[in-house]
């Protein structure tokens, strides 16, 4: 896994605003919080819009299932499949065009001990590795359900930062009119209008704090990263700048288990981080004709 500094600098609504292939692998590395728990993302797949790749919910246009695709970027699409999973994704390009990008994998990097007690149902423990290692189980560590298809997870509103909490990067205040055009990495006016988010201020970090809590606390959030990372207004989500991957890290293939567009790169990971989950490619299932005879069996 990942070492060094995370930021917990938000990232402005125009990162989204842009393809959902470029945006797909411009967020590894990038952290995802919700609630107390955070997750750094290391394995995610991109989806386009209407008529343009027949892999995409949106395919066939807007539904009332689909429709927090063709809303505002940076919201959060999530759906349930396979009638017992949630997947998480976010919505890219602006208002209208229907494209996302699923959230596949990840390490839990604040939280740890919420994120264990969601993923510990089953008879077998969950190594922490496996927390967040593929799409449903990344929207269980981060309690992501039903309820909350089209969150926004732009922190566009957070408080400004504290005069006695030191700074958490050099990034100035939102400039007017900053996310107006598509976001660029690297460009200085983009970087510029990334905002810091910090609550180390405020009366408690969360359930069980008690007044006055800071950057050490340890009453249900990990220590001060968990803290920083985790400081978001409760039941609201946020996409921090985290730890970018290295891009001579970033590898690309077939997205996963998909039988329409299967050949299509979109799929973006880390190499070598072992909380990417396996690629499995599309296999069609098969009706056996002996099985299905009267008094046939299958074949072995």
């Amino acid at each position: 896994m990942g070492s060094g500094q995370l930021s917990s600098v938000p990232l402005p609504r125009s990162f989204f605003d842009r393809p959902s292939h470029e945006v797909a692998p411009d967020l590894l590395g990038r952290v995802l919080v919700h609630g107390p728990v955070a997750v750094r993302l290391t394995e995610v797949e991109a989806y386009g819009g209407p008529g343009e790749d027949p892999a995409a919910h949106t395919y066939r246009g807007r539904t009332p299932r689909n429709a927090v695709m063709f809303g505002p970027p940076g919201h959060l699409y999530v759906y349930f499949t396979y009638g017992m999973h949630f997947c998480t994704n976010l919505v890219c390009l602006p208002e209208g065009h229907g494209s996302a990008v699923l959230l596949r994998a990840g390490e839990v990097v604040a939280g740890l001990d919420e994120a264990r007690a969601r993923r510990s149902g089953g008879a077998r423990a969950v190594t922490d590795r496996d927390l967040a290692r593929g799409p449903a189980r990344l929207a269980v560590v981060l309690g992501l359900l039903r309820e909350h298809n089209g969150l926004d997870a732009i922190a566009e509103a957070a408080p400004p930062l504290s005069d006695a909490a030191p700074p958490l990067s050099d990034a100035a205040p939102l400039l007017p009119g900053a996310a107006a055009e598509p976001f660029a990495p690297g460009r200085s006016s983009d970087q510029a209008a990334l905002r810091a988010l910090d609550h180390a201020d405020e009366p408690g970090c969360g359930p069980g704090c008690e007044p006055g809590c800071g950057p050490g606390c340890e009453h249900g959030l990990d220590q001060a990263a968990g803290h920083r990372l985790t400081g978001v207004p409760h039941g609201a989500a946020a996409v921090l700048v985290g730890r970018p991957a290295d891009p001579d890290s970033i590898r690309s293939g077939p997205r996963t288990g998909i039988s329409t567009a299967k050949d299509t790169p979109w799929r973006f990971w880390i190499d070598g981080d072992p909380t990417v989950s396996p690629y499995r490619p599309h296999v069609p299932r098969r009706r056996n004709a002996a099985a299905t005879s009267v008094g046939g069996a299958p074949r072995s």
